[in-house]
């Protein structure tokens, strides 16, 4: 009797339900979690240096990503239309999209470093300390002379991402990992012989790892097996009908990730103009967020994956079952880092206590502590939000979804200035109401998602 019923776990997993979603999403997940631990650790070892070198790794870091973030959101849909043409039936199309967002990717290297001198001016003019704009400035020039690292990770990234084979991401961000504690442990405090080069070397180390990254999605992309199945050498040409699809519907997700950025970027700046205390908390609580936020980053990534391969193979309704199954992981995440916002904000903030004594980070901790306590109302509104984003750009619903998540970062700008610069309101009053302009978003993001627009959208299907 036991051997004539069919075991469970032979049985192949439901089109668009959590197992297939868990096969997609959670190497994605642990790929940005390697990338979160990256910058989180890098700010963690500045942290031993002083307050100082950690704010201005935050500020520093944040501006070189922002110079980048146009042409990663224009690159990153590669994603979707990958995942779409797979879905359709057309693998030979799927390595042109990535040949097309190599030719991007090396025209935008140069433009981004023409924009270092406005950054520099930018941060000038900020109001932030002297003894931390050096330092910011320093850490940002070396992160933008590797801008083009990230942007060739991102063309081959998007490609494993949008054929499914997430593993392959998830390989190159725990080396770049890897190598990067390993660099940076050596160069900020200088080991085996080495000078101490303080957040110098922290900069360096992110290069070395994102390098290794590289290395080895070039080396997947251009194994044989890839090669055969997808015709990687014969789509090494220019493609004018992909090359026009992906700017269609990649430049409002690059638009709004500039903008976005560059909104969170000034926002940072103002808190941090704030003063010593305020730029040392708010740096620790977004040390946190990018805990909370980043590896559900992931969760959309696999959900724009099958929202795009499914609708692309006229299933709507399976797109949809995709779409409840992102929302479950989501929420499975943020609810553990509720809990640890809620009971534990005192440990998690003395984690980047200074190696010595300081008064900045005296005054700093019970404000941080305050402010990540609060940052709990929103961390299952962000699992909302991102998967609904994902299923929108899954969809090709992108211009839509810029125009919200646009409109919100903007909006949070100006009430930031009022609330600290006009009202001289206390700086966890302020993002307290931050607090509430997130939650409002995401809801209007849900109810786009419950509309059901998106379901019939077309992206591949012409030409």
């Amino acid at each position: 009797m036991r051997n004539n019923r069919p075991a469970r776990e032979s049985r192949p997993p439901l089109p668009g339900g959590l197992r297939e979603m868990l096969a997609i999403a959670l190497p994605m997940v642990v790929s940005h979690a390697s990338e979160t631990a990256m910058i989180f650790v890098d700010r963690l070892f500045l942290s031993r240096l002083g307050t100082v070198p950690m704010s201005a790794s935050m500020a520093g870091g944040l501006a070189s990503f922002m110079m980048m973030t146009f042409f990663i959101g224009l690159i990153g849909y590669a994603t979707a239309l990958v995942a779409q043409y797979l879905g359709a039936g057309r693998k030979e199309i799927c390595a042109r999209v990535v040949t097309q967002t190599l030719f991007v990717a090396l025209l935008a290297y140069p433009l981004i470093l023409s924009g270092r001198p406005l950054v520099h001016r930018l941060f000038a003019v900020s109001g932030i300390a002297p003894a931390q704009l050096i330092q910011q400035q320093a850490y940002f020039d070396i992160l933008l002379y590797g801008a083009v690292l990230v942007l060739l990770r991102t063309c081959l990234s998007s490609f494993f991402s949008g054929i499914g084979r997430t593993r392959v991401v998830m390989l190159s961000a725990l080396v770049a990992m890897l190598v990067n504690i390993a660099a940076n442990y050596v160069l900020i405090f200088g080991r085996f012989g080495l000078p101490a080069l303080g957040i110098r070397g922290a900069a360096i180390g992110t290069l070395l790892g994102s390098f290794c990254a590289l290395l080895v999605l070039l080396a997947a992309y251009l194994g044989r097996g890839t090669r055969r199945e997808f015709e990687v050498v014969s789509a090494l040409r220019f493609d004018g009908a992909v090359m026009k699809k992906l700017l269609r519907f990649g430049s409002p997700a690059g638009v709004e990730m500039f903008l976005n950025l560059l909104a969170f970027t000034l926002m940072i700046l103002l808190f941090h103009s704030h003063g010593p205390a305020t730029a040392t908390a708010v740096t620790i609580v977004f040390n946190w967020d990018m805990v909370s936020f980043v590896p559900l980053i992931g969760i959309q990534i696999g959900v724009v994956s099958l929202v795009g391969r499914y609708l692309g193979a006229g299933r709507p309704e399976v797109a949809e079952r995709a779409a409840r199954s992102g929302l479950k992981m989501g929420w499975a995440y943020s609810s553990v880092i509720l809990i640890l916002f809620v009971f534990l904000p005192g440990p998690l903030v003395t984690i980047f206590a200074p190696a010595a004594p300081d008064a900045v980070y005296a005054q700093a901790a019970p404000l941080a502590t305050v402010m990540l306590r609060l940052a709990a109302f929103y961390v299952l509104a962000d699992a909302v939000m991102l998967v609904c984003s994902g299923v929108l750009r899954g969809a090709g619903d992108t211009f839509w979804a810029m125009c919200i998540s646009v409109a919100m970062h903007w909006l949070l700008l100006p009430v930031l200035y009022l609330a600290l610069k006009v009202l001289r309101l206390p700086p966890q009053t302020a993002w307290l109401v931050q607090i509430f302009l997130f939650l409002a978003f995401s809801v209007i993001f849900y109810l786009r998602y419950r509309s059901g627009r998106w379901k019939f959208l077309q992206v591949v299907g012409e030409g």
